[in-house]
């Protein structure tokens, strides 16, 4: 198993240490170093800046937005970022939500299942340098009847084939991310239910392509901090767990508040929404159980995290992202360190 990194959202506030995490992160050999986007940082304009600033390390968006931009435009995102940073891109994509793809993009947040899949068809065939010409539901190109007419990039990416990721959280997207993608990027996993929630609907995915998991990358984004104190590390989270949980999306469309409730907690995602969105966002957090946010971080002294890893890899996760917590740039350095040390504790390094 390999680890990466994720900076998380540009404009977080510990935008002048991100630099000295991710080349410390390539100083230890950690994998893929991954960036988001929301409504704020872009994710490309991140990860140039740390591509032309590290030597080993791949980088990743996780991810770029699909209503945010046009397929051949991800496409001509994707090559240059590849060719200037010597072959180290991983393009990482996902529909968003409802409330930042129609009130951010103006884009209907319909179909999401079918927006991605010709999404995906498109961007691989402008990579692929061939001319570009489709027919789908949501896009038709070139447009019929007018003067455009079928072109191909002018850019060569370092690599043949650039390694594409979906972010995907619910069954459905999860089935199609297996059979389309060369990997997925998955938030909230728990180890103890990862085959129930992510690996069995993956591997449905595959085998429809006439696939296996070989080759495919798990790859799940998991906080984590080190102390000896596993219930005050806990609490740190309780306001990010609550966010997702509680006010990721509408009521009726929270995809994180039912994966909690696939895991088993049903009635306490209910009430963590129910407090969110009623303004209450202390009593949301502090209505987060302690065993969802252990299950679903990396927590405690190094002992304890290579055991969580171990049963992380055990359960089929092929990169392990850390998103390391600390108030300081020395303290997520330290986080990252620990990362490495439990992975060589726990023998999967």
């Amino acid at each position: 198993m390999k680890l990466g990194i994720n900076l998380g959202y540009w404009g977080a506030g510990m935008d002048g240490d991100n630099l000295a995490v991710a080349q410390e992160a390539d100083r230890l050999g950690y994998a893929v170093c991954w960036a988001a986007e929301a409504y704020g940082s872009d994710a490309p304009t991140v990860l140039s800046w740390v591509a032309a600033q590290t030597e080993r390390i791949d980088i990743g968006s996780a991810i770029m937005q699909i209503p945010a931009r046009q397929p051949a435009m991800t496409a001509m995102t994707a090559a240059t970022l590849d060719s200037l940073s010597g072959g180290r891109f991983r393009l990482g994509l996902g529909v968003s939500g409802p409330q930042v793809s129609e009130g951010w993009y103006g884009v209907k947040f319909d179909k999401p299942l079918a927006r991605t899949r010709e999404y995906v068809e498109i961007v691989r065939k402008a990579m692929s340098r061939e001319r570009l010409s489709y027919e789908g539901e949501h896009w038709t190109l070139p447009l019929p009847d007018g003067p455009g007419k079928p072109i191909k990039l002018t850019v060569h990416p370092e690599r043949e084939t650039i390694p594409l990721y979906i972010a995907a959280i619910g069954p459905k997207n999860l089935e199609q991310t297996g059979e389309i993608a060369d990997g997925a990027l998955l938030i909230f996993p728990s180890a103890e239910h990862l085959e129930e929630t992510a690996l069995a609907p993956l591997r449905a995915g595959r085998e429809k392509a006439g696939r296996t998991m070989e080759g495919f990358d798990v790859c799940p984004t998991l906080p984590l901090a080190v102390g000896d104190d596993v219930n005050a590390l806990a609490d740190m989270f309780r306001p990010y767990t609550a966010l997702y949980v509680g006010g990721m999306g509408s009521r009726k469309q929270n995809f994180y508040n039912k994966l909690a409730q696939r895991m088993g907690y049903e009635k306490e995602a209910a009430e963590i929404q129910d407090k969110y969105l009623g303004g209450d966002k202390n009593g949301a957090a502090a209505a987060v159980p302690h065993q969802l946010i252990d299950q679903t971080t990396l927590l405690g002294p190094v002992e304890r995290i290579a055991e969580r890893m171990q049963a992380y890899a055990a359960a089929g996760v092929t990169t392990l992202t850390l998103a390391p917590a600390g108030f300081t740039r020395e303290e997520r350095i330290a986080a990252l360190r620990a990362g490495t040390e439990a992975l060589e504790h726990a023998g999967l390094a």
